[in-house]
This record gives structure tokens, sequence and C-alpha cells, in this order.
């Protein structure tokens, strides 16, 4: 076959005029930083998910850390969550020094294995996160359940979630704590940022102080029109916040949504269509349970070649990847810090090593993707 000549990213942001144009209003309305276009993206999250609080945010990162603190979690509090993850989550659970206790996943799908979930609960447990992994939604069902029954907090990372449903039911939208992230390669974007959604009031008001340096009222409330920028200090704070011109990119991308996911449906069914057959390549699971697949990410795992030479492989065909993830227990701070029951993680090890995300995103051609098909089919013939 014939080697393309321009480069196929693994992904890129679908930008168009509305976003611009938001973005230029913005800019000429003399407000930049966080005030009414973050809370109308704010609201229109919680359109989206249904609950009845949204905090945007600079990063989902910011969001974990900002929930972990307000919640109290610390030293020597156990949290469960699955190896299988971006090491965000993990460091601000290190960070607020407590200890990540980890989950195995299901080998097809890459979530959290939820029936092996209960007997890694001791008296340290404070809470359970779930990763929605590239989209398709752990089983919301069995984690709640056995949340409840133990009296823990479910915090979702719903980072892949962006139009993830389960039975129903939008991430973020079962009565607990749920955290997204817009970073460039998500299904929309605000460039960088993150939300929180909720239905705690409480948790809300100290989640919003611990946002802004530990301030109840943001910069637009206090130099607004008729503001007061007095203000006191309870609690110190982070500077965590959205800023307008990124949150006008968001409340555009949000009325997209739709269209960028059914996008991304179609490009993902056409990948496990012409990948369908080729020897050495395993296309993703996706859950038996009722649910609507989000398609942030597809990966693939390679059960014959080594992965830095497929990745190789990949690039000399101008073909961009991504991996998601490193396995969280390999690496060296966790090995380091934790003890970890390798042994127990069976189902992570077996696929840590194999998998690879191909390009997907909403402007990519129908062509692309028989492309790379195409090029993963010569190069496993060949390898």
């Amino acid at each position: 076959m014939n080697i393309r000549k321009d480069f196929l990213p693994f992904s890129r942001p679908s930008i168009g005029e509305a976003e611009i144009n938001k973005v230029v209003t913005c800019l000429k309305s003399g407000w930049i930083t966080t005030g009414a276009l973050c809370k109308e993206f704010e609201d229109k999250f919680c359109q989206l998910t249904t609950a009845s609080k949204a905090i945007a945010l600079n990063s989902a990162t910011a969001g974990m850390h900002l929930t972990l603190s307000a919640l109290g979690i610390g030293e020597d509090d156990e949290v469960i969550t699955p190896s299988m993850t971006f090491a965000s989550t993990v460091n601000m659970i290190a960070l607020r020094g407590a200890v990540p206790v980890f989950v195995d996943i299901d080998y097809g799908t890459l979530n959290i294995n939820a029936d092996l979930i209960e007997k890694s609960i001791t008296s340290k447990t404070k809470a359970i996160i779930p990763v929605h992994f590239a989209g398709a939604p752990a089983d919301m069902e069995k984690i709640n359940r056995i949340a409840q029954k133990h009296n823990l907090i479910v915090i979702e990372d719903a980072a892949h979630a962006v139009g993830t449903y389960y039975k129903g039911i939008h991430a973020g939208g079962f009565g607990h704590i749920a955290i997204f992230s817009f970073h460039p390669i998500k299904n929309i974007t605000t460039g960088e940022g993150g939300m929180i959604t909720l239905n705690d009031a409480e948790l809300e008001k100290k989640l919003r102080m611990l946002r802004f340096h530990g301030i109840e009222r943001d910069a637009w409330k206090r130099y607004g029109k008729g503001g007061n920028p007095s203000y006191d200090i309870a609690q110190p704070g982070y500077k965590y916040n959205l800023p307008d011109i990124l949150a006008a990119l968001g409340v555009v991308q949000l009325e997209r949504l739709q269209e960028f996911n059914t996008r991304r449906s179609r490009l993902a069914n056409l990948y496990l269509e012409w990948l369908k057959g080729i020897e050495g390549i395993e296309v993703p699971q996706s859950p038996g349970y009722d649910h609507t697949h989000a398609w942030h990410l597809f990966v693939i795992k390679n059960l014959t070649m080594d992965r830095d030479g497929f990745m190789n492989q990949l690039a000399e065909y101008n073909i961009g990847y991504g991996l998601h993830f490193p396995a969280v227990h390999n690496l060296s701070y966790v090995k380091k810090k934790y003890s970890v029951d390798n042994g127990s993680l069976k189902e992570t090890n077996r696929a840590a090593d194999k998998i690879l995300s191909l390009p997907l995103f909403p402007d990519m051609l129908e062509g692309d993707v028989q492309y790379v098909c195409s090029a993963i089919k010569e190069i496993m013939k060949n390898a």
C-alpha cells in the first residue's frame, strides 16, 4: 500500500466558527476570567448529567484534589481504584497521604471488575473511584450497591465519559460525585479544564471555596456591577477556577456533543468491522449491560508484536497513536511507596503491555480509518 504523505494524528480537537466566535465575543466583552460564561457552562452540564450542582475547574486533576480534600480523605485512608487509569488519580490519592488499593479489571473492556471490589474493602476504606474507561461505563449498579452496604463514598472518574450512559443514566447522574475532563483529546474540550458534578449543597459550598483561595465569592461577584470586593477566608484554598475565555469553548462544544459522539461511534464501528479477523489484534469489547459508549478512545491489543516495534511501524505509515495507560501499579514511585499484590491484578498485567490507542476524533474521514486498518493488516502480515 502507498504510505500517506500527511501525518494522521492520534487526536485533534474539532473547533469550528461557532467556538471561535464565542471566544472572540468573550474577549471583546472585557471579562475573560471566571464569570457568567462559566456559570452557563456549569448549568448546561447539570442539564446533561441531571446532577443538581456542577463546579467548573481548570482540570480534572484539580477536581480530584479538591474532592479528596473536601471529603477529608487523608493519612492512611484507603481508596479503591483500578490500576488501569491515568496516574493523575493515584497522584492525588498519594499527595493526600492516602493509600490506593488496586482492583483488577475486566480484560475485554478494561473497566474495573465490580465483582472484585468488596473483597478489597477494609476498615480503612473511605471511597471507591471507578473509571468509565474509554467512554464505556463501569457497572455502577453493582458499585453503588457495594458502596451503600459499606457506607463508602463513590467518586466517578468520568474523564472519558462526556456522553456516556449506564442503563439510561448519564455519568454523574447517580446521586454522588463525578469528575469530568475537557483536555484537548476529550470528547469536548475547553483547551484545558474539568468539572465536578454532585448533589450535596454543603459539599458544593466547600468545594467552591477551596477552588478559589478559600474565598466564597468568585471575582465577577466581587468586581461586577454592585459587587462587594471585600472577602474573608475561613479555610485556605487553591487556584483552580476555569476562566470564561475557556468556558466559552465549553458552552459551544457541549452544544455539539451529539454531533461529535455520533461521529465517534460511526468511526469506532468502522474500526470494529475492518479490524475483525486480523490475526494478533484484539478489538475493544463493550459491557454486556445496557449502555451508551462515548468512544473517547479506541484501544486495541496487539497479541504478537512488541509494542515499541508496533508503534515504530505505525509511525512509518504516518499514523499517530496513544498509550492509555501505563498501569499505575508499575510506576516507580507506586512500587516504592506501596505494597501491591501483583497476583491480584492478573487481567491488568495481561493487558498492560498489549494496549495501544488508535486515532479517533470527529474530523477523521472514513478513509482515514480504512488506511489505519490496512496499515495494521500489512504490519501484522509482515511481522
